[in-house]
């Protein structure tokens, strides 16, 4: 296990640097341990996505010390499981489930094989007075989570092109978010959050694009915001609400006219991508293609 350790802490070391040294590690037990990480830092924050591919035995980890540090886990599969080594209290983390914990003193840790989690590790001084001594468990598609998930793909996306101030306030945002989770709160006059806000729309929207009850009022009932504040988050954007799930509806039903093998006719797939009728679909997609879908189907590939 000591040598897939070393394997970890050199790929963390070849991405973080010197930003977030990894803290002294323990291994506990003598099982297979295989862990690949990907690791960007913002700032003083670092956002990593790690993949348990093997942990023999399902499930030795170790101790380790991280000083003053907040640990964001949400878990994408598999389950990591906490131990307190004052109390020897336990907290599970499943599958759909976060966790947001204060890293104080050797924490022990389990992690289940094939196990992935997203990773944010944030200063702890601007969010010690919310957390104290207790871990906040609770599920990864909560509003105030997705819109710190959301936030974070649009780091991801764009940290190539941040400059050191825009590194600052990205990971200001990512606290405030942060901060949201703690108090299931969402902050919707701070104009810095409203990108999270949109993205965060717009992931619910892409998931549910064949359901007739999507809307704005709906999208803004899962995200816990006011319709009004929605529409406010995507002003900055090239769509509207509507003009999103219309456009992304659009894009599906394209996809779908020039899919291998037998198409359904286009009555179909107005009514699977919920147009009002076939007349409404033909004419939405050909102010956006420039084709009727039957033109679209028939032409060369």
């Amino acid at each position: 296990m000591r040598n897939g350790f070393d394997v970890f802490r050199r790929a963390w070391e070849s991405q973080i640097g010197e930003a977030l040294p990894l803290p002294p590690w323990e291994p506990v037990g003598s099982g297979e341990f295989r862990v690949r990480v990907r690791a960007s830092t913002v700032h003083d924050t670092v956002i990593s996505g790690v993949y348990g591919e093997l942990m023999a035995g399902g499930t030795r980890g170790a101790s380790h010390h991280l000083e003053d540090r907040v640990l964001v886990h949400v878990m994408g599969r598999g389950e990591w499981r906490f131990v307190s080594p004052r109390n020897r209290d336990e907290t599970a983390v499943p599958a759909g489930q976060f966790i947001v914990r204060h890293n104080g003193p050797p924490a022990r840790f389990e992690v289940a094989p094939h196990s992935t989690a997203k990773v944010l590790i944030l200063p702890a001084t601007p969010l010690s007075p919310l957390i104290r001594d207790r871990a906040t468990v609770g599920p990864a598609d909560s509003p105030e989570l997705r819109l710190l998930m959301a936030y974070i793909e649009i780091v991801e996306a764009t940290l190539d092109d941040l400059t050191p101030a825009g590194a600052r306030a990205a990971r200001n945002s990512l606290l405030e978010l942060a901060k949201g989770v703690l108090t299931q709160t969402f902050d919707d006059t701070e104009p810095l959050l409203a990108p999270a806000l949109a993205q965060a729309a717009r992931d619910i929207a892409d998931s549910r694009l064949t359901d007739p009850g999507l809307s704005p009022a709906t999208l803004a009932r899962e995200l816990n915001v006011s319709v009004r504040t929605l529409h406010r988050a995507f002003a900055e954007t090239d769509d509207s609400v509507a003009a999103y799930i219309r456009r992304r509806r659009l894009e599906q039903s394209r996809l779908e006219l020039t899919a291998p093998g037998p198409r359904p006719n286009v009555s179909e797939i107005a009514a699977h991508w919920q147009f009002a009728d076939s007349s409404h679909f033909v004419r939405a997609f050909k102010k956006e293609y420039g084709q009727t879908p039957a033109e679209y189907a028939r032409r060369p590939k």
